[in-house]
């Protein structure tokens, strides 16, 4: 029994760890999905693209909040151990959720019911914002060294598990609620159970133990944490973690909110819902399949690759999107396969170019800002373009984020090869 404990212990560890993603995932995709149903109920204006655009722009604050997150959270990971701060993360994140679960309209409130949607968006962007970075230091930290891309395409799993149970709960309850219901009350129900899930995780992470790498290599030193160090002796690495993160901001932005927003508007209800059910279910099964084939080919070069395909795949789909069921698959399918191929190696890539002492503030702060400025702004910008007729400027500047993957991985080679030659250069650099 005891010979096994060590790897049950383990595997608890891994799941309380990557868990955390679902929770975000769910919160995060379900907002952009319920988004047409009770913007009404926060911004009541005659026009509904008005109300939306109320809705949006708390995203997008929310979003605004991430390099706060990036910064405290990352540098408390550092300063305390990967458990405290995973378990501050998730406690922020459950209440955001609860709290937009419970706010009375404005309607009932008045001002305050934007007030308290606002309120609990920030604590949601300040938990997004170090929820993952931390997470991804602990993982990586426990994961073994050939099968640290197999171990971050659990992230992608929980991901997509995230945005298939919240696409899920939204189908199941249209269908048995009905359009008037679900604008009505039926949208909370979502952001309760994000709510009730987090407060469950916020239990399994108080048996998490701290990772050998912070214990032995990180407590202890003074320099631990220091935003100095990662912005001066780092400097050179933060910018190489924004380009491989730039992608994933303006893309996620896009399509866990612009896509499943305007296919609501575009489709019969309901149809939205099951289409991102469809696309999380095709690729929950690819999951694994993918970060194993990126521990085998590299993760630089599954990237680049994912990148490519996706700005020729991504803006035709966007660009030629209807309300047809065929037509909303290939266009948020195509998004959900390149953010899979590039959460699985990101937490690779992005972990080892830094040193362990500030691993998690040196992730989280480039992470955390580019998903700011990138992610929210996209919602913003694809509705004024929209209305502008100039979608396809706005997409353009999607796929030039998703392909500054190409610099930075080359970028990282040099990096390596220099490592190679000289290790302690490069931690110095």
């Amino acid at each position: 029994m005891s010979a096994h404990s060590p790897k049950k212990a383990h595997r608890r560890a891994v799941t309380a760890t990557v868990v955390g993603n679902f929770i975000e995932s769910f919160d995060w995709l379900g907002y952009g999905l319920f988004a047409p149903l009770f913007a009404a109920q926060f911004f009541p204006t005659g026009n509904s693209l008005t109300s939306i655009l109320g809705v949006f722009a708390v995203l997008g604050v929310g979003v605004l909040m991430r390099p706060l997150g990036g910064i405290l959270l990352g540098r408390y990971a550092d300063r305390r151990g990967r458990r405290p701060a995973l378990m501050l993360a998730v406690s922020l994140m459950a209440g955001g959720s609860l709290l937009i679960g419970v706010t009375p309209s404005y309607a009932h409130i008045g001002l305050l019911a934007p007030v308290l949607l606002l309120l609990a968006r920030m604590a949601q962007g300040v938990s997004h914002g170090g929820e993952w970075p931390a997470a991804a230091a602990y993982l990586m930290e426990v994961a073994p060294e050939k099968r640290k891309a197999t171990y971050g395409s659990l992230f992608s799993l929980t991901t997509c598990a995230g945005a298939f149970s919240a696409s899920l709960l939204g189908g199941g309850l249209t269908a048995a609620l009905g359009p008037a219901a679900m604008a009505d009350w039926g949208w909370r129900v979502p952001f309760i159970v994000g709510g009730v899930l987090g407060l469950i995780l916020l239990v399994l992470r108080t048996r998490l133990v701290e990772t050998e790498v912070f214990r032995r290599q990180v407590q202890g030193r003074r320099d631990r944490g220091s935003l100095r160090q990662v912005l001066g002796a780092h400097r050179r690495n933060v910018l190489m973690a924004v380009l491989f993160v730039a992608g994933t901001g303006a893309v996620g932005g896009t399509w866990t909110a612009v896509v499943p927003a305007l296919g609501g508007r575009l489709a019969p209800p309901g149809t939205m819902f099951w289409v991102v059910v469809t696309a999380t279910a095709l690729m929950m099964a690819l999951n694994v399949p993918i970060g194993l084939l990126a521990d085998k080919m590299g993760a630089t070069r599954l990237l680049v690759a994912a990148s490519a395909l996706f700005a020729v795949a991504g803006s035709v789909s966007y660009l030629t999107m209807t309300g047809t069921f065929a037509s909303l698959l290939f266009t948020y399918g195509s998004g959900v396969v390149y953010l899979v191929c590039a959460t699985t190696v990101l937490p690779k890539l992005l972990t080892e170019i830094f040193p362990p002492e500030v691993r998690a503030l040196g992730v989280g702060l480039p992470n955390a800002v580019t998903s700011a400025v990138l992610g929210g702004i996209a919602p913003v910008a694809a509705a004024f373009a929209a209305e502008h007729q100039a979608s396809g400027w706005f997409i353009a500047g999607v796929m030039t984020a998703v392909l500054m993957s190409v610099p930075a991985s080359l970028l990282s080679r040099n990096a390596r090869s220099t490592e190679a030659r000289a290790p302690e250069q490069v931690l110095a650099a």
